[in-house]
């Protein structure tokens, strides 16, 4: 499964999305290294992303960045209108189990950005980090931004991202009073294995099956990271000819490592020869 679903409690104006991700997480984090912390972190932000952008009304990506002072100085998830997913952690150093979550961000923001590509226009809006994590910052944030009371639930293993997304509507209290409360009591016992283990239809049952909530077909993500040559070549270029020749000569071929995808890009002395001579 690879699969985002939305659902609506119908009598109860409130919404959700769940989320379950296994080869598409898999080939995110495959050879990164990351420690349990940090691979939470990035399932966090991975799901927070991919919750937002599944509401995307044109094309374009959504961005979530989080830069800090801490161990880890950059968390970075971009997110396409039609659902595909790359992403990277950056650290300084090793990431101990007792470090706390203020040593492993320090002080630092999320910078939300979404990209309207029929219309090449960015709107950016900065999100402060709560230091209980960032479950609770983006509990927060759909609060305060959207007025929207929210509760979120994501599990990340080596094996699958998972997660769940419920969210309060501003008409909610008109339809049911306690609709809220007794939804939020019911999720509260939702187990780490429930989430890992059981698709949105069987967990949902599992957990409102006295409530009428209506599933939504399922839509898929995907993991794409394109490799743009052309930007590497152009880091070439800028470090100058001669520059670019003497590290050619000295190692046989100049290697980049795009870092975001997790791959090397390789040029040799034709390659060097093209590009200047295509940059005159």
């Amino acid at each position: 499964m690879n699969t985002i679903n939305r659902f609506l409690f119908k009598d109860l104006d409130i919404r959700g999305q769940h989320l379950s991700l296994i080869d598409t997480w898999q080939d995110m984090i495959q050879n990164r290294g990351y420690s349990v912390l940090v691979r939470q972190l990035f399932g966090e932000l991975s799901a927070l992303a991919i919750f937002l952008a599944n509401g995307i009304k044109h094309k374009g990506k959504l961005t979530l960045q989080v830069q800090g002072s801490g161990i880890v100085s950059l968390l970075l998830v971009e997110v396409t209108s039609d659902l595909k997913i790359r992403g990277m952690v950056r650290s300084n150093s090793t990431i101990e189990e007792d470090d706390s979550l203020d040593k492993i961000l320090g002080e630092g923001q999320i910078v939300a950005t979404l990209y309207n590509s029929q219309t090449d226009h960015s709107f950016q809006s900065l999100v402060p980090i709560n230091q209980k994590g960032l479950i609770a910052t983006f509990e927060d944030y759909f609060f305060q931004s959207e007025q929207l009371e929210s509760r979120l639930w994501v599990s990340s293993t080596q094996e699958n991202l998972c997660a769940m997304l419920l969210q309060k509507m501003p008409e909610a209290d008109q339809h049911d009073s306690e609709g809220w409360h007794r939804v939020g009591t019911l999720s509260g016992t939702i187990t780490q294995d429930e989430l890992i283990s059981l698709d949105a239809e069987s967990l949902l049952h599992r957990l409102f099956h006295e409530e009428t909530l209506q599933l939504f077909n399922a839509d898929w993500v995907g993991y794409e990271c394109e490799q743009s040559k052309e930007r590497f070549e152009k880091i070439i270029y800028d470090l100058g000819e001669q520059d670019a020749r003497d590290l050619l000569k000295e190692r046989g071929e100049i290697a980049i490592h795009n870092e975001i995808c997790n791959e090397h890009l390789f040029f040799d002395e034709q390659d060097v020869d093209r590009i200047f001579a295509t940059n005159p």
